[in-house]
């Protein structure tokens, strides 16, 4: 049931985006209008506190717990375990976003700043690192410990509604639990298909400007074509072999592209970028993360950052799922340091390294505002172009946003598969393909319907429902790993009274006094 509602519902969508997207853009845009003036702050409020809740764990005595039970080892090592997640959750929006975020936060700063000004500028970098770090990654690692926790020390399905079981008891396999699942999918769908549609735009731009193709629908709908022959193969050959290696070599292409940047562009200011952006955003962590602006009326928080929560929870059930399929073994603090802190830190990088030279470049070199205009995905290729060896840094931009693309893809397939099938394992063999190609064709849909207004506007509304279920996720966590905790403290201290039966004796303790027979 949850597979054919959810896959028909997608069905719908695409349809009417395909057959009338001028009036399916004006419906997604009413929709997303009425939304972000009485939801907004709802966005903001359920991001903030899940992000306390992951630290509460990592740093309360539940972080001590480890997924699948005291003797569960990791099925994978530390830098695949890492590889992994980092494509999976973010990869292809690092390239999209990595200098274009911060240079249109310059042109157009939050908080009322100048725009294009030196206050403008830090601003630009401190809301990317926001954007991009702690809340986002915190968001994923709820959903993918509690799918883990459920799955591995609870013997569930795999399905989002098993999460709510403490909370819904026996109605997370009704009709009630069905509707959680099926939400989930279809927001997933859409939510892996926005990013999809990110990707191809900008592989496209890539392409017009390493081989001189042209850009256009066709093209566009040419790579998304391409890019399912490629998601599928690596999908079909499980996470062991194709995922596993592409999002390893994926990892040190974006390394050796990043590394090409930092040393061939302004070097030391890039690192001190890195260092005055990462105490700006701790310093203002807080503030932002509340910032609404009900005086000014501005639609600056409601255009990016409500926008960017309602993304990365659109895509939490995929990420988390996927997250929780490899993170087997591992302890609530080490998942949670894993999860949130060190992709946090990569993300830091990442946008100190490419922001910090579309900016440099502004301020000192070229104007960059009117390859902005154009799009944002022709921003990266610009700022690469005045660099040396920016031609071939150019062809390795590309190549890692191809596979960036396939193993986002990819992995979605696999999720969406297991998400919408009640036997726990890997999904069948038919049902990962009827997602490959629903994910394409909406992906496909949506860029004719409207390009990034469609996507955005379709994505923060179909993330609303989810928003809620995560508050509903948090306190049914809490409360199956506070018993979990008395479960275990109750075991031990049992084996340590046996330990001391054994070595004092019948009914004495470690500290009766001990009687010789002269007494």
């Amino acid at each position: 049931m949850v597979f054919r509602i959810s896959f028909l519902l997608i069905a719908l969508l695409a349809t009417a985006a395909g057959l009338a997207p001028a009036r399916f853009d004006a419906s997604v845009q009413w929709l997303l209008g009425g939304m972000l003036a009485n939801t907004g702050w709802l966005y903001l409020l359920v991001v903030f506190v899940t992000l306390v809740f992951m630290f509460y764990l990592a740093f309360s005595r539940l972080g001590e717990l480890r997924i699948g039970g005291a003797d569960a080892e990791p099925a994978f090592s530390i830098p695949s375990w890492l590889a992994m997640l980092f494509a999976a959750g973010m990869g292809i929006g690092l390239v999209f976003w990595g200098a274009a975020e911060p240079l249109s936060h310059f042109f157009t700063p939050p908080e009322g700043l100048a725009p294009a000004s030196m206050p403008a500028a830090r601003a630009a970098m401190r809301y990317a690192f926001f954007h991009w770090g702690l809340h986002p990654w915190a968001i994923y690692a709820l959903v993918g410990l509690a799918m883990a926790w459920f799955q591995y020390n609870r013997r569930g399905r795999g399905q989002l509604s098993d999460l709510l079981q403490p909370v819904l008891g026996r109605h997370h396999r009704g009709w009630a639990g069905r509707c959680v699942d099926i939400a989930a999918v279809v927001a997933t769908a859409i939510g892996v298909a926005t990013t999809l549609g990110f990707g191809t735009l900008q592989i496209v731009a890539g392409l017009g400007r390493v081989l001189g193709t042209p850009s256009g629908t066709g093209v566009q709908l040419t790579v998304i074509a391409a890019a399912f022959v490629l998601y599928m193969a690596s999908s079909l050959s499980g996470v062991e072999r194709g995922i596993k290696w592409l999002s390893g070599f994926n990892l040190a292409l974006a390394a050796l592209l990043l590394a090409m940047v930092l040393v061939l562009g302004p070097t030391a200011f890039l690192f001190d970028v890195f260092t005055t952006t990462l105490g700006s955003y701790l310093d203002h962590l807080v503030g932002m993360s509340l910032r609404l602006s009900p005086f000014s009326g501005s639609a600056w928080v409601a255009d990016w950052t409500i926008f960017y929560w309602a993304w990365w929870i659109s895509w939490a059930p995929f990420v988390g799922t996927f997250i929780a399929r490899v993170s087997y073994g591992r302890s609530i603090r080490e998942f949670v340091a894993g999860t949130v802190l060190a992709p946090s830190l990569l993300g830091f990088l990442w946008f100190s390294v490419f922001g910090g030279t579309a900016l440099w470049q502004q301020i000192s070199v070229v104007d960059l505002k009117p390859v902005l205009d154009t799009g944002y995905e022709n921003v990266l290729f610009a700022l690469l172009s005045h660099l040396p060896l920016g031609t071939l840094m150019s062809a390795i931009a590309l190549g890692l946003l191809v596979i960036f693309f396939v193993t986002s893809a990819d992995s979605a397939v696999l999720v969406l598969a297991s998400m919408s099938s009640d036997a726990p394992g890997d999904p069948p063999f038919l049902r990962r393909i009827a997602w490959g190609a629903g994910i394409a064709v909406v992906a496909a849909a949506l860029l004719v319907a409207g390009g990034l207004d469609a996507l955005q506007g379709l994505v923060t509304v179909s993330a609303l429902p989810f928003a809620l279920l995560m508050l509903l996720v948090i306190v049914s966590l809490h409360r199956t790993l506070a018993h979990a905790q008395r479960v275990r403290r109750r075991r031990e201290q049992r084996m340590r009274h046996a330990l001391e039966r054994w070595l004092y004796g019948p009914g004495r303790g470690r500290d009766a006094p001990t009687r010789y027979p002269s007494e």
